[in-house]
């Protein structure tokens, strides 16, 4: 296997792993634990629809948790590193007091990853 193949398969392997970490979290009722994970990777909360699809979801504890979660992502002394990372920004810490130093720290960090 070539460097690239290896790098799809580890990826792939990782993913499986986070999916079935979720749907574990989803069958305990969970639903906090869920949040937090998405609010502190950054990504956009999810639907009632996307959250009904793991199971029979607790919307207001999986808001709790994003909250959580999407309050420690958005500090701004960690956003160049984000940046720097190559991980997208999906716009979710329009709102938090330092948005704008944010998206800023995380644009730097972006532009010299690229």
């Amino acid at each position: 296997m070539n460097k690239q193949q290896w790098l799809i398969l580890g990826l792939a392997v990782s993913l499986i792993g986070c999916a079935s970490t979720q749907q574990q979290l989803a069958d305990k009722g969970d639903w906090q634990a869920i949040g937090y994970q998405d609010g502190a990777k950054g990504v956009t909360a999810r639907s009632y629809k996307a959250l009904s699809q793991l199971g029979e979801a607790d919307v207001s504890q999986y808001q709790q948790g994003y909250e959580r979660g999407n309050k420690e992502y958005c500090n701004a002394d960690f956003a160049y590193q984000i940046g720097l990372s190559g991980q997208y920004y999906e716009g979710v810490c329009e709102g938090h007091p330092d948005a704008q130093k944010f998206r800023m720290e995380w644009q730097r960090g972006w532009a010299q990853s690229q």
